[in-house]
């Protein structure tokens, strides 16, 4: 055991130290803390705190620092606040652009209303902090109140189905839950006992459907859409709210929008009450219900939705020739190829959504080469408690 000096955080909000030349990242320190650390390679593990940092606060939850749910209980809202913007600041940085990033907006809300958590023997809810094995948990507290019982249902899957991954998302009318089972025995028939006691809207097997008593549904703008099995969906329902606040007010006056990796439609459907939208995403169950909820919502202008794979297939030049403006919101992974034919393409103002700073900042440096100013960078806080930021940016040609 050494005595080692935090001298600032990596991007997994880890502690960073040197130690005999070499340095050591420390999970649960703080920069200025004199911590007594058992080094294991390039990590190492947290055994006391010599000298604390003033911006070290009591962390809210019994299982912080076992759990590795969460990485920044620990650390005041000022900091924290500081260590997410300046994520993407120095993302930003490293990719030579300049750029106003305005303060970090807590998009937390109620807390996440989709959670995945690993069920095995030893229990149901996530990860031990740097360990594969899992951390029982008897309620997540960053989680809505309708997920109160979603370690018990997790523990109940295990016993059905063996060891698993279980999603569940809080929906207008009810939980959809989806259990995806390393074994591929397990029997659907088995899990609806589990659907009947905790009152599942839905229950799903390894992409099946084994009950639906109700379609589960959300609300995006005027519209409701029902939740494909599987789908994604924004983690808090603030932070949907907070990026399609933005991303229209970007988008503006344009009356003929693309919305690119659209899923959903969290954007679209806001977008279409005063502009005309094209909307593509690989997955298709995705774009279908963003068809179906727009057919249903009255007081839309029309949306084309069709699947695309964007990655392979990127709107070319010429066929952004007929939009005012296009958002974008792709997985982590970014958008390399549509950047870069958006880069060749004389569309008048991008509006880039990502939840990954890295790759977001490659993408932007790609748009920047092609002639566009990145005039707005906003950080969004939805991953509470995470290492983890979302952005929302602004380009004009």
């Amino acid at each position: 055991m050494v005595d080692v000096t935090i001298t600032g955080l990596g991007r997994r909000g880890e502690g960073i130290a040197e130690f005999e030349g070499k340095r050591l990242f420390v999970p649960l320190a703080l920069p200025g803390e004199r911590v007594a650390v058992e080094i294991e390679g390039e990590r190492a593990q947290l055994v006391a705190v010599v000298a604390a940092s003033a911006e070290r606060i009591a962390p809210f939850c019994p299982h912080f620092g076992a759990c590795g749910g969460c990485q920044l209980q620990h650390m005041a809202p000022a900091a924290y606040a500081a260590f997410k913007r300046g994520l993407v600041v120095s993302a930003l940085q490293r990719a030579g652009l300049a750029a106003d990033v305005a303060p970090l907006v807590d998009a937390k809300g109620r807390g996440r209303r989709r959670v995945v958590l690993h069920a095995r023997h030893e229990g149901s809810g996530f990860m031990h902090l740097r360990s594969h094995q899992v951390h029982d948990l008897d309620r997540c507290p960053i989680t809505v109140p309708q997920l109160k019982h979603a370690t018990a249902i997790g523990r109940a899957a295990y016993a059905l189905a063996g060891e698993c991954e279980v999603s569940l998302t809080a929906s207008l009318t009810g939980l959809d839950v989806l259990v995806r089972a390393q074994r591929k025995s397990a029997k659907p028939e088995k899990l609806v006992p589990l659907a009947r006691e905790f009152d599942l809207a839905r229950l799903a097997l390894n992409g099946e459907i084994v009950v639906q008593s109700r379609a589960p549904v959300v609300a995006m703008g005027r519209a409701k859409v029902e939740l494909p099995v599987g789908s994604f969906l924004q983690a808090t329902e603030a932070a949907e709210a907070v990026l399609a606040e933005q991303v229209v007010a970007l988008v503006g006056p344009a009356k003929n929008v693309a919305d690119l990796f659209c899923g959903l439609g969290p954007f679209a459907l806001r977008l279409a009450e005063t502009a005309r939208v094209t909307a593509h995403d690989s997955d298709k169950a995705a774009v279908a219900a963003l068809g179906m909820a727009h057919r249903h919502t009255q007081g839309l202008k029309a949306i084309t939705a069709r699947p695309r794979d964007l990655f392979r297939e990127p709107l070319t030049q010429f066929e952004l020739a007929d939009f005012d403006a296009v958002v974008l919101d792709p997985p982590r992974a970014g958008a390399e190829a549509q950047a870069r034919e958006l880069a060749k393409a004389k569309v008048r103002r991008l509006v880039y959504v990502s939840c990954d700073p890295v790759s977001f900042a490659r993408d932007a440096a790609i748009l920047t080469a092609g002639g566009y100013s990145l005039e707005s960078v906003t950080p969004v806080d939805q991953f509470a408690f995470s290492a983890h930021v979302e952005l929302v940016a602004g380009f004009r040609r």
